[in-house]
């Protein structure tokens, strides 16, 4: 049987970042440390294939506190997580560890900044997100403003000569935040901004990347979660930038084959919470069925690390 051709272009960055990486690695050493079980609070990622790989390793997944047992090891996620979940651990005695990724850390600092300089906060970002719930949760109740689009900005209860700052969700898509950026800088000319971009590096470098090979694509496979806000984004990215044919799959099992049939050129990315393993099947699933040519398309090269907490540094103790 002749296969047909099918060129694949890789995007490049792609899936885990360095944040997501750290955060699997702080429940793995978290397993060596303590023993099984580690419970871990919410997915420590959004992605199923690494929770349930987790899983069989020894970690419970839980939504609450209350679920895990007096004196137990509980990871916190790499979303962050409000400061009264960290103050309930202490009360329990629980054995704490934080995945937060340093960068919603970041975010968390600055929020806390602007407050202590009496200035309203604004955030941007997707209501119900755990990483908006915990970056809310770092001030007492209603002290900062959720917008999630640029018509949010008029609605918002606030003078428009009253100190105000704003600060962002990590993986917001690119363009969607320059317009609501925007639209407060119209309302609100003296708005305190980052020093340094929210949005992080890797969400930015995928998007560019998806950027880069949307318009040669006729079809797009974006491998990651449906709660996923970052792969959500570049599927958005991808029918922006070229390739309207453009979807989210979890892994290899996933795809449409009706949806890829009669395409010459497949782009495929992978989120910042989907391991590269699942990249891998998917392309050796398009091998079983079409006569498939790798092309790597890459606009950067990552080098970022992260430091996992010290109380899993083998000589801390």
């Amino acid at each position: 049987m002749i296969k047909a051709p099918l060129t694949i272009l890789l995007a490049g960055p792609r899936g885990f970042c360095a944040g997501v990486e750290r955060a699997v690695q702080i429940v793995e050493r978290s397993l060596e440390r303590f023993g099984a079980p580690v419970y871990v609070r919410h997915e420590i990622v959004h992605n199923r294939f690494v929770v349930e790989t987790l899983e069989r390793k020894g970690a419970v997944f839980v939504e609450e506190l209350d679920a895990v047992p007096h004196g137990a090891a509980v990871v916190f996620s790499a979303h962050g997580v409000p400061k009264e979940v960290a103050v309930d651990a202490a009360r329990r005695r629980l054995r704490y560890v934080d995945a937060t990724c340093p960068l919603v850390s970041k975010v968390h600092r600055e929020t806390e900044q602007h407050f202590a300089l009496g200035r309203r906060v604004i955030l941007i970002g997707h209501g119900g997100h755990p990483e908006v719930i915990g970056t809310m949760g770092q001030l007492p109740p209603d002290a900062v403003l959720l917008v999630e689009t640029a018509e949010d900005v008029a609605q918002l209860p606030l003078a428009d000569d009253e100190e105000v700052a704003y600060v962002t969700q990590t993986t917001l898509s690119i363009d969607d935040a320059r317009s609501i950026i925007a639209a407060l800088r119209a309302r609100f000319p003296r708005i305190h901004e980052p020093r340094r971009e929210d949005i992080c590096y890797a969400t930015t470098n995928r998007q560019q990347a998806v950027k880069a090979i949307a318009r040669r694509s006729d079809r797009l496979l974006v491998v990651g979660a449906p709660n996923s806000s970052n792969s959500l984004r570049l599927v958005e990215v991808a029918q922006r930038s070229g390739c309207r044919k453009a979807a989210l799959i979890g892994r290899a099992r996933d795809i449409d084959w009706a949806f890829v049939d009669g395409a010459e050129r497949l782009g495929l990315t992978a989120g910042a919470s989907a391991p590269e393993a699942l990249v891998e099947e998917v392309v050796e699933a398009c091998r079983r069925r079409y006569d498939v040519t790798i092309e790597e398309v890459a606009v950067t090269r990552e080098e970022v690390r992260f430091n996992l907490p010290r109380i899993l540094d083998p000589v801390s103790g």
